[in-house]
């Protein structure tokens, strides 16, 4: 006779494998992709360092937007993600993470925007429910329109304006540009990103302007969409009294890093994609912060 040893239950997750399971659903590594541009803003804002309050609630801010905004299209997605193979292996609909432990992370990180802002100034607090319904209502535009990518791109391109307010109290057209360059280069990197999903969008009945246009489209508006971003951040270069040679030499270096970019994917090779999303305009925003940052402060 033999018997069998029932499995000994599942192991609790410790405080450091909760961590990066939260880390891993709002992707916060893809923070490198806004944080520097609204410091950037709040740079070019104060004419060189803003007071360590302001940067802290504007890191502070920016944390708990994004942090709120990826939580809600995680959640909101989850179903869609399940089904696609990309993404069904993602802490929701893994079963990782509840949805209920996902709405309260959303209440807080929203509840600590509104804070943040807050405390950096009036303008900056009565502007923030706006804000939290722009980046919520970004979850929703995929089922509606294929000009989604734009969409996100207006998300991020908010927080080099919103550091800006952060700062002056007021809005320029210094931080107009510098949004609407985001915009651009957001838009673009995004196209690309979405046409590993282009079957899986038709099937499901998705809008993306990839799964619309195909291929080939997609990859020359991507290149328009980063064109447009380099004679915005021209525009910038001409609107700030701040900026000067240095800074026209890193609008060289993110011409050659765009360039590259899209070197690295064809109609008939998308197998680089990951490089070309996060490996390389990680690079673009981060050297485009440290060139500003150096320009208006040391040179």
């Amino acid at each position: 006779m033999t018997t069998e040893t029932a499995a000994p239950p599942p192991r609790p997750a410790t405080l450091g494998e909760k961590l990066r399971l939260y880390l891993e659903l709002v992707k916060f590594s893809h923070t490198v992709f806004a944080l520097p541009f609204a410091l950037m803003g709040a740079v070019l804002a104060a004419g060189g360092l803003p007071t360590m309050g302001q940067l802290f609630w504007i890191v502070v801010a920016m944390v708990g937007a994004r942090t709120g905004a990826m939580a809600t299209n995680r959640l909101l997605d989850s179903r869609i993600d399940a089904l696609n193979p990309r993404t069904k292996d993602r802490p929701l609909p893994a079963g990782l993470i509840r949805p209920g432990q996902t709405f309260l992370l959303i209440l807080g990180s929203y509840a600590l925007f509104i804070f943040a802002a807050s405390r950096l100034n009036q303008l900056c607090f009565i502007l923030s429910p706006y804000v939290v319904i722009a980046l919520s209502a970004y979850s929703l535009a995929k089922r509606y329109t294929v000009y989604t990518h734009y969409f996100l791109g207006f998300c991020l391109g908010m927080s080099p304006i919103g550091a800006w307010i952060a700062v002056t109290g007021h809005l320029a057209w210094t931080p107009v540009f510098l949004g609407s360059a985001v915009v651009c280069w957001v838009a673009g990197f995004d196209l690309l990103y979405a046409l590993q999903d282009i079957e899986f969008d038709r099937q499901a009945g998705l809008f993306s302007l990839p799964a619309r246009i195909g291929v080939p489209a997609s990859l020359v508006l991507a290149k328009r969409l980063h064109l447009a971003m380099l004679a915005l951040l021209f525009l910038v270069y001409l609107a700030s009294p701040y900026l000067g040679w240095l800074f026209l030499l890193g609008l060289l270096l993110v011409a050659v890093l765009l360039h590259y970019e899209h070197q690295l994917l064809s109609p008939a090779d998308l197998s680089k994609i990951d490089a070309a999303f996060f490996t390389v305009n990680g690079y673009v925003s981060l050297s485009l912060f440290i060139i500003t940052l150096l320009d208006v402060t040391v040179f």
